[in-house]
């Protein structure tokens, strides 16, 4: 009787739709894997009329930030940033001669990154290119003095060359998504991104990485964070096997409304890998967002990001390709001057919605070891941590893409030696909250929450 009354009160019947989250906090799965990191650094104002976001950055915790599409921010350096012709503009001068190189911005740039406790994740090359003239994207002149170009950006950063510093940089990556044009040789029309064939570009990638491999044994080089196409990968893979060329990372990218579709492309991408005998390099999705369509449904895609929708599929994503063979995850993007951007707000640069995904995870990596959560409705997906010191945390995302989906549902979470006297404290962000507290009922030892379809909550156990 007491437990029906309680129900009542949790607004509960016997009809109402329930899902079922076990933590077995005696099952360890491994430390915490990377799945906040992002793609560019904060933005820190230096001036009376501040308008920045460094602290809220630095309050989440970003592991690493990739440096990819950061000269489209003026407030990092606009187009004199990171990009080899950025930093190396001239390509007819001496590569050995620190007075060919500019350094001057993407020092700032990193520095303010590194500043924030964030890991900087390199990108070597260029950003894309929608306009009808290319600057960057086609084929090097001559492939190995850009990697020798390549090599000197790496010995500015963390050898001292050239007055520069010996920082901790230890991902590089070759290139992005060369494979973007690729369907109907439309490389050879307006291409975006790599302007020659993909065999001109498996030789372009297999000097670049020999020759960096070469002078930095130590650091890891990979790439060629590829848009898609998953044949071009095969083929890029079996290529690389059949000439030797070590891969420390296998990069890609995917853009869905579905993070069931990315968990399944994880799979799939460490099994291509493997199939190439690259059983040790570390596959990494290094740009990913909801997208639902790049014509007219791009619109759409860009308002979702940017909404509560965005958010919830953010921290879906998280839990779901937690779960899967990936070892890092990298969301595009963390600019705030971009719509693909649904964790600031353009205009205040205020956190948003899509920032608490990054927040909660930060504390689940804190905490150190991930913990067996299992879940078994497809809407609903969790992870859990523990310090092993008595405390735990249960992050617990619903989603799904499909608007006429109204309905709330109780969430049963079931935590293996859960203390009657323990403090609970639950942070949900759903279209009334955004990471706000709230009380967290117990009954008969099971945790019960209400998400909405689109929702999440971070549950702090002590």
């Amino acid at each position: 009787m007491k437990r029906f009354i309680i129900l009542l009160a949790l607004g509960l019947t016997a009809s109402t739709a329930m899902a079922d989250i076990v933590v077995k906090t005696s099952k360890t799965v491994g430390p915490m894997k990377i799945m906040n990191a992002v793609n560019n650094g904060p933005d820190k104002t230096n001036g009376d009329q501040v308008r920045d976001n460094f602290l809220s950055y630095k309050d989440c915790d970003i592991p690493y930030a990739r440096t990819h599409d950061s000269n489209f921010s003026t407030s990092y350096g606009g187009p004199h940033t990171i990009d080899i012709t950025a930093i190396f503009p001239d390509f007819s001068k001496n590569v050995n001669d620190p007075k060919s190189y500019d350094f001057t911005f993407t020092d700032e740039y990193l520095s303010t990154m590194q500043e924030a406790g964030t890991k900087v994740f390199y990108r070597l090359g260029q950003s894309i290119e929608h306009g009808s003239k290319k600057y960057g994207i086609m084929p090097p002149a001559d492939n190995m003095k850009w990697a020798q170009i390549c090599e000197h950006i790496i010995r500015h950063f963390t050898e001292g060359w050239a007055d520069g510093y010996k920082w901790d940089i230890e991902y590089w990556e070759i290139w992005n998504e060369p494979d973007l044009d690729s369907e109907n040789e439309a490389w050879k029309r307006n291409p975006r991104t790599w302007g020659g064939s993909p065999e001109q570009f498996f030789k372009f990638y297999e000097v670049a990485a020999n020759h960096l491999n070469k002078c930095f044994p130590r650091l890891k080089i990979g790439g060629p964070a590829l848009a898609g196409n998953e044949q071009w990968a095969d083929q890029f893979l079996a290529y690389m096997a059949a000439h030797k060329v070590d891969l420390d990372f296998f990069s890609w990218h995917i853009y869905s409304t579905q993070p069931t579709e990315i968990a399944a492309k994880s799979e799939r991408m460490r099994k291509l890998m493997d199939k190439h005998g690259y059983t040790q390099a570390e596959s990494i999705l290094n740009e990913w967002n909801y997208v639902k369509g790049w014509t007219d449904e791009y619109q759409y895609s860009v308002m979702a990001m940017n909404s509560l929708m965005g958010a919830a599929f953010i921290a879906a994503t998280f839990n779901l390709c937690n779960k899967t063979p990936l070892d890092m995850l990298m969301y595009y993007d963390a600019r705030v001057f971009t719509v693909f951007n649904g964790m600031f707000d353009y205009y205040t640069f205020a956190p948003k919605e899509g920032y608490y995904p990054f927040y909660a995870w930060a504390k689940l990596r804190k905490l150190g070891t991930e913990i067996e959560a299992t879940s078994d409705d497809e809407e609903v997906s969790a992870t859990a941590a523990t310090n092993g010191k008595g405390k735990t945390a249960v992050f617990v995302s619903r989603f799904t893409p499909d608007n006429n989906v109204v309905a709330s549902k109780w969430v049963n979470i079931k935590v293996e030696g859960l203390s009657s006297d323990a403090e609970l404290i639950g942070h949900i962000t759903d279209s009334n909250h955004m990471y706000t507290e709230v009380p967290v009922h117990v009954v008969d030892g099971v945790i019960r929450v209400n998400l909405e379809p689109r929702s999440f909550i971070m549950i702090e156990i002590r």
